[in-house]
């Protein structure tokens, strides 16, 4: 039986059963020992480090400890042999429970917040620059994606100065296809925050680019390369974005 974690990271194992330290155990008549327990484990908890996690036990943002712990055999409440080392764990500040390391890798509302905006400007980005930045329908279409993703700021002036900037600086706008260095930059952006969208979430980043390229006329042969990438950046597979990029040309705009 694995013993189960107290409210304060503290654990006991008594008699066979286990129960939270500091609780009542299994009484012994005619033994001392406090709250009558004979015999336990307990686990020293020591802080390696601290954070912010996503809370699975809270479902929100929460402060952490990483901890590891060290289980001593227990006779009449003095510790006594080693039972060896346990976890790490990671400790949530507010629910106080454990999870393993692998809770860390899910980001926070915040951190999750700033990627899907980056991944919104990023997939913006490499649509224009495939030869739609000079359309004003194009670039009114952008504008309002991009101040949608929380670019309030965000003008056609400016946003055509970036698209500029950048083919000046990386020649994209004479490029057919979807460069090399375009498409890295894609699934820099869009390849770590596919496993935390669900696939409707997926499918609907793929689809404002996609509106974005169609905003000034059917796909050019760029525009359908630059978007089959970030549909493979995002793990959609190539016929569920060859599906997608149909659909869109069915929706109103």
């Amino acid at each position: 039986m694995l013993p189960d974690r107290g409210r304060k990271g503290r654990e006991s194992r008594i008699l066979g059963r286990t129960a939270p330290f500091g609780g009542r155990g299994d009484r012994v008549p005619g033994l001392p020992g406090r709250g009558g327990r004979l015999i336990g484990t307990r686990t020293a908890w020591t802080t390696v480090c601290d954070g912010e996690f996503f809370c699975p036990g809270c479902g929100g943002d929460r402060n952490y400890q990483r901890r590891t712990g060290r289980r001593r055999f227990v006779f009449l409440g003095v510790p006594l042999l080693s039972r060896g080392e346990t976890g790490p764990v990671v400790e949530c500040a507010a629910c106080q429970d454990h999870f393993g390391l692998d809770a860390l890798d899910h980001p926070t509302t915040v951190r999750l917040s700033t990627m899907l905006r980056d991944a919104v400007h990023t997939v913006v980005l490499a649509v224009l620059t495939t030869g739609g930045s000079a359309a004003r329908a194009a670039l009114d279409a952008a504008v309002t994606t991009l101040r949608g993703a929380g670019f309030d700021d965000c003008t056609e002036e400016r946003l055509g100065a970036l698209i500029d900037a950048l083919a000046a600086d990386t020649g994209r706008l004479n490029d057919p296809d979807c460069a090399p260095g375009l498409a890295i930059e894609l699934h820099e952006a869009l390849g770590p925050l596919a496993p935390h969208l669900a696939p409707a979430g997926r499918e609907a980043l793929l689809l404002q680019g996609a509106r974005i390229a169609l905003a000034d006329g059917p796909y050019t042969p760029a525009e359908r390369d630059v978007l089959a990438t970030a549909g493979c950046a995002l793990t959609i597979d190539p016929d569920d974005v060859a599906r997608l990029l149909v659909a869109a040309t069915r929706t109103p705009r």
